[in-house]
């Protein structure tokens, strides 16, 4: 077995998180309470949808919003839209590398442990302008629908 196995393993193992994650979600599809959330949730992010996971064309049109917002700061990793070109001017950059898997209704966010809270601050801010729930996975496991309203 490899090395990089064994890492893996022991990080499931222990429950350490490689990155911070994040999830977007379109609100109309969602469960309203946070039981049958994190249900639904937990099936999305089993990546049974037929199609590939780096293209935002299978999404809804908030959720394509949100994401051509999101990566002007969070570029991705890889896809269509993916930056490595842009490394040569910006040495920054590599640290907001976001690796996005995209759903039909839900996108999932991975960022660098170093950019969590400007990742959560922004995500959140571009959830609310354009109206997709947000789900901090990583955090405190919150729900939030709109400005006033969250799942308990």
């Amino acid at each position: 077995m490899d090395i990089e196995k064994i890492c893996v393993m022991i990080i499931k193992e222990k429950g350490i998180a490689m990155s911070y994650d994040l999830v977007v979600f379109e609100k109309s599809i969602a469960p309203a309470s946070k039981a049958e959330f994190l249900d639904w949730y937990e099936e999305q992010v089993e990546w049974k949808e037929d199609h590939d996971y780096d293209s935002i064309e299978v999404s809804s049109s908030k959720l394509k919003s949100w994401f051509l917002d999101m990566i002007k700061l969070f570029p991705p990793m890889n896809g269509d839209f993916d930056m490595d070109d842009a490394l040569e001017n910006d040495q920054e950059l590599e640290s907001r590398f976001t690796d996005y898997s995209i759903g039909k209704n839900l996108i999932y966010a991975g960022f660098a442990w170093s950019q969590a809270e400007t990742a959560y601050n922004t995500m959140l801010m571009l959830a609310l302008k354009h109206d997709v729930g947000f789900f901090d996975v990583s955090g405190t496991g919150a729900i939030i629908l709109s400005e006033t309203i969250k799942l308990d």
